[in-house]
């Protein structure tokens, strides 16, 4: 097939259309995997979460997302029985766009958080098989794929369960946790960097001439450069720490925020928190353990209801109706209220959002390959009339992904980042940062290695085992998880379903 064939242009401005859809999807969806937890406990605000996610998703979409687009257009399918039927290939990619933009966008209606790296490889698995058989899927390749999806969540929250407990051990129980925290701070941001800097030179774009650079030259730059920030937060960033958390410790306690909880027939009372930080809007699942041990229902829709004044979901949790009134000293015995103190939040507060950028950074170097890898191959078809694909990823399809899920962050993304940041269990800064430097590391390595593990189940297996650690097992909602792994499960035969009867569509109409 000639390059730049006419009749496959139609195909192509379809598959950009589509691709940016899924790529809303992605970011809608998959983004609160990066930002969730720093929402949720307040260190962010939505706004500045969107903000930041937009600049670190495209960042880590250009510098490292490449490598893991490459598996997926080619990794998973024998590209080889589509010679000679290039045309066939791009509309089996089109099919695959499309069956994943239909899962990502209903999950995220429906405020589930689902793998995007689980659609994508389900939808590309899917038509394969109508089209090629059993044949047409590299099952190696994907065996692999599918036994990360079960190990990285096992992988990334035993790292973040380590890095929690060990903070605990040295900082955190200590009787005066500020000084060793101090001592610590140029370490941990140098070290964040270090691998953050490591993971772009080594083996990075060709376009940016990276890839020229050996590893040893790899390793001194970010060795050089994670040197210079530790010096950096010991000279200025640690005094001005050590200022600001002295001076909000001798500054009067905030007033205590208020939480109406609907309860119908019971007279108007108010639920008053004292030293809890709720700016996000949601309830997040300690607290509900403890209302509910206090009789009070905070889920179900029938009886009792938790409504926030101030919801930055801006979807509104609640209707007006009677409220009942407790006081802090009432749920003040129970083990789950997380009481994390003024200069701890202080310490690791500022920490948690250059994790938080970490993880964003790392989350658009891995998923942007789930909404552009099919659009890829189409491109590849159409300027090389083959199936071959040899040139590397156009920097410019990248920077396109990483925009599309900026625009689903921004749009919808607040719908699935209650469930991660605040209903799970209850996120603090000292455990959220171990959550996201946790499954960011475990996000990086696969990407380095071109393994298309999923976001979602890193970030959400970092939750649980940080709220495990934290609070025994009521610290975690466990039937939220449940509901979480009965979505992951699904997720992979249903986009392999809709995008191989999509595929039987197209065959029928173009074909």
């Amino acid at each position: 097939m000639e390059p730049f064939a006419e009749e496959l242009l139609p195909f192509v401005i379809a598959g950009f259309i589509i691709a940016f859809i899924l790529a809303f999807g992605v970011g809608a969806n998959d983004v609160a995997n990066s930002f969730g937890t720093s929402v949720g406990s307040g260190v962010l605000t939505l706004r500045k979460a969107c903000i930041l996610a937009t600049i670190f998703e495209v960042l880590g979409a250009i510098l490292i997302g490449y490598k893991v687009s490459d598996t997926v257009r080619k990794g998973i399918l024998d590209v080889s029985l589509y010679n000679n039927t290039e045309k066939e290939l791009m509309l089996g990619s089109l099919a695959a766009l499309g069956g994943s933009a239909m899962w990502n966008l209903v999950a995220t209606f429906f405020k589930l958080p689902i793998s995007g790296t689980h659609t994508i490889v389900g939808a590309t698995v899917g038509f394969s098989l109508c089209a090629r058989g059993f044949h047409g899927v590299n099952w190696s390749t994907f065996g692999k794929i599918v036994a990360s999806w079960f190990v990285s969540p096992v992988l990334s929250g035993i790292m973040s369960g380590i890095i929690y407990l060990g903070l605990n051990h040295f900082i955190l129980k200590k009787e005066k946790p500020l000084e060793p925290g101090l001592r610590a701070l140029p370490f941990i941001y140098g070290f964040t960097l270090l691998v953050n800097v490591f993971s772009i030179v080594h083996d990075g774009p060709a376009m940016l001439k990276f890839d020229l650079i050996p590893w040893w030259g790899s390793i001194v730059v970010a060795v050089c450069v994670g040197f210079l920030t530790a010096v950096f937060v010991q000279l200025f960033i640690v005094p001005r720490q050590r200022k600001a958390i002295h001076e909000n410790s001798r500054s009067p306690s905030p007033p205590s925020q208020e939480l109406s909880v609907i309860e119908k027939g019971i007279s108007p009372t108010t639920y008053t928190f004292s030293g809890t930080t709720e700016s996000n809007g949601y309830i997040p699942a300690e607290t509900k353990s403890s209302l509910l041990a206090s009789g009070l229902d905070a889920t179900s829709p029938s009886s009792n209801s938790l409504g926030v004044t101030h919801n930055s979901s801006q979807v509104p949790l609640v209707h007006t109706n009677q409220v009942k009134v407790i006081s802090m000293e009432e749920l003040s015995d129970k083990k789950d209220i997380d009481t994390e103190r003024p200069e701890v939040k202080g310490l690791f507060s500022f920490l948690q959002i250059l994790t938080a950028t970490f993880g964003s950074f790392a989350h658009g170097g891995n998923d942007v390959s789930n909404a552009i890898g099919p659009l890829i191959a189409l491109w590849a078809i159409y300027t090389e009339g083959s199936v071959a694909q040899r040139s590397p990823t156009p920097l410019y399809i990248l920077l396109y992904g990483g925009l599309g899920i900026s625009v689903g962050l921004w749009v919808w993304g607040r719908r699935v980042i209650q469930t991660i940041g605040e209903d799970l269990t209850k996120v603090t800064p000292s455990s959220g940062f171990t959550i996201e430097i946790g499954s960011a590391f475990t996000v990086l390595l696969a990407s380095k290695i071109g393994l298309p593990i999923s976001t979602t189940h890193c970030k959400v297996g970092s939750v649980v085992f940080v709220g495990w650690a934290k609070s025994s097992r009521q610290g975690v909602d466990w039937k939220l998880f449940r509901n979480i792994v009965i979505a992951w499960v699904v997720t992979v035969p249903l986009t392999a379903g809709i995008s191989a009867l999509l595929m039987l569509i197209f065959r029928i109409a173009f074909l």
